[in-house]
């Protein structure tokens, strides 16, 4: 299907231009959400008339995101999650999750401006874009975490996962002293020589 896009769109193109995308992905997405109109004769028309209010309109969004972004770039969220000795989640962090975090935090987005490809699934440092308009985005951390003090950690750069793997594959080696055995038993001899000599004196 061809359409006329009213904002810019990702991997499409901007305001005004005409491209063909799937019939599927403009009936479900771009035409109800009114990001793009069919591109028939009447339309183009329609179109033209008000590009100068459509083009203003879009700038002044702009602005605002702009302004909006200031507040939220680089932000970091803490989320405390149970997970497992291997760092995965008993669950999986969603938009909706960081939605909250960050209101908690202050900033105010919605969960269609959570640019999340897939679920977050382990404990660890994660940079989550924020698309706050078609032309603003910026990027939040979220740091999963089992406990506040494992997440201080994860905020300093300390790898939780592999400072946990090195411990565990250290074990218990260094707090056993093989000599310590050998050592208490050889006492009792050196004791009983000197008793030998006392009783011959």
């Amino acid at each position: 299907m061809d359409v006329i896009l009213l904002e810019r769109v990702e991997k499409l193109g901007g305001i005004g231009d005409v491209v063909t995308v799937k019939n599927g992905f403009a009936r479900n997405y771009l035409l109800p959400r009114k990001k793009a109109l069919r591109a028939n004769e009447s339309n183009r028309k329609l179109f033209e008339a008000n590009r100068a209010r459509i083009e203003s309109e879009n700038a002044e969004r702009r602005t605002d995101a702009q302004k909006g972004a200031q507040g939220i770039d680089g932000k970091t969220v803490q989320l405390i999650r149970q997970a497992s000795n291997t760092g995965q989640l008993y669950g999986s962090v969603s938009a909706r999750d960081i939605v909250d975090a960050l209101e908690a935090d202050g900033a105010k987005v919605v969960k269609s401006q959570v640019v999340l490809d897939r679920p977050i699934k382990a404990i660890g440092m994660h940079e989550v874009r924020i698309a706050l308009h078609p032309e603003v985005s910026v990027t939040v951390k979220v740091n999963v975490a089992r406990s506040p003090e494992e997440a201080d950690l994860q905020a300093q750069g300390v790898d939780v996962m592999a400072q946990m793997f090195e411990r565990d594959n250290a074990g218990f080696t260094e707090d056993y002293d093989p000599n310590a055995e050998p050592g208490a038993t050889a006492e009792a001899p050196a004791a009983s020589e000197g008793e030998g000599d006392t009783a011959a004196a």
